[in-house]
């Protein structure tokens, strides 16, 4: 039972995040493991609360 964490930044659509999934979970399938048995944790987080080379995202233009 695979379980799958995808961090990213917050404000992909409900929509996209459905694409996400189904896209993960067929992969999955793909190499034999039942859909039914991918677990997908998608977390949502703000520019701020991530870093990179000293500064935060939400600094960046």
């Amino acid at each position: 039972m695979p379980i799958v964490i995808v961090e990213m930044w917050e404000g992909r659509t409900i929509e996209q995040k459905k694409q996400l999934v189904e896209g993960i979970t067929s992969l999955f399938a793909k190499i034999g493991v039942p859909p039914e048995q991918v677990n997908i944790i998608i977390k949502d987080n703000p520019k701020h609360n991530w870093a990179t080379g000293g500064k935060l995202a939400s600094e960046e233009t």
